[in-house]
C-alpha cells in the first residue's frame, strides 16, 4: 500500500512540474523531428508530428488525476445527500428514491456515458464560446466539462447506497434517539450526526470512484470521443502509439 502510495505521489508530482518546468508545450510541433527515438531531450521521443511524448504524458497525467478526483469528489456529494436523506427517512420516500437508483444501475453505463456526452458537448461547446461569463471554461475544453456532467448523472448511485445502508442503521442508534429528544430537526441530524459516522465508507468508496473515472475517460479519449485534441491524454496517446507500435514501439510504453 505504501509502495503504491509512493507511485501515485511521484506520478501526481511529475503530472504538475513537468509541464511548468519542459520547454515544451503538448501541442508544439517540431516537423524537424518528427518520430524521434527517446533521447537527453525527447526522454520518451516525438510523436509524428514533432510534440514532446514525455510532457503529453504528463499532461494526459495531469488531466486523468484532474477528471478522477472531480468525478468522485462529485459523486462523494450528489451520493451522500442522496443517500442520507433517502435513509433518515425511510417509508415511501426511501423506497422511491432508491427505484430510481436501481432504474440508473440497471442502465449500461459505458453506452449511457458515449450518447449523453455526444448529446450535451456541442451545445455545451456552443455555450462556452458565445457567453462571456462561461469563457474561463475553455481552458478546459467542452469534452472534460461533458465527462464531469456524465459523472455526475451516473455515477454517484454506488456512494448513495453506502450512505443508505449506514444511515438505516445508525438512525436506530441510541445517541441518535438522544439528540432527537433533546429537540434536533431532521436536516442537523443528518449533518451532525449520521452523515460524520459514515466517513470511513465514504473514503472507500470515493478511492475506488477515482480509477473508474480515469479508465472511463481514457477509453473515451481512446475511441476519439473524449478529451478534445489537440490536448493529451493517457487514451489518445494510447491510441496514437497503437498506430504505429510495430515500428515506433517506444511511443506505446
Amino acid at each position: 500500500a505504501m509502495f503504491g502510495f509512493a507511485v501515485i505521489i511521484v506520478i501526481t508530482v511529475l503530472a504538475i512540474a513537468v509541464p511548468m518546468l519542459s520547454p515544451y508545450s503538448y501541442d508544439q510541433t517540431d516537423f524537424a523531428h518528427m518520430l524521434e527515438w527517446p533521447s537527453r531531450l525527447h526522454p520518451f521521443g516525438t510523436d509524428k508530428m514533432g510534440r514532446d511524448i514525455f510532457v503529453r504524458t504528463m499532461y494526459g497525467a495531469r488531466i486523468s488525476l484532474t477528471i478522477g478526483f472531480t468525478a468522485a469528489a462529485i459523486n462523494m456529494v450528489i451520493g451522500v445527500f442522496y443517500g442520507g436523506i433517502a435513509g433518515y427517512l425511510g417509508g415511501r420516500t426511501d423506497m422511491i428514491m432508491m427505484r430510481i437508483v436501481d432504474i440508473l444501475n440497471a442502465l449500461p453505463t459505458i453506452l449511457m456515458v458515449i450518447a449523453i456526452k455526444m448529446v450535451i458537448e456541442e451545445p455545451l461547446n456552443t455555450l462556452i464560446n458565445s457567453n462571456a461569463f462561461f469563457k474561463p471554461l475553455q481552458v478546459l475544453g467542452s469534452g472534460i466539462i461533458a465527462i464531469f456532467i456524465v459523472y455526475g448523472l451516473l455515477y454517484w448511485v454506488g456512494a448513495a447506497r453506502i450512505v443508505r445502508g449506514q444511515v438505516l442503521q445508525l438512525r436506530e442508534m441510541e445517541y441518535v434517539n438522544a439528540a432527537v429528544a433533546l429537540g434536533a430537526n431532521k436536516k442537523r441530524l443528518i449533518m451532525k450526526h449520521l452523515l460524520p459516522n459514515c466517513v470511513g465508507q465514504l473514503i472507500v468508496t470515493t478511492m475506488l470512484q477515482i480509477p473508474s473515472a480515469i479508465f472511463t475517460e481514457a477509453f473515451l479519449s481512446f475511441l476519439g470521443i473524449g478529451v478534445s485534441m489537440p490536448m493529451a491524454s493517457l487514451g489518445s496517446l494510447c491510441s496514437d502509439g497503437l498506430n504505429g507500435i510495430i515500428s515506433y514501439p517506444y511511443r506505446e510504453f
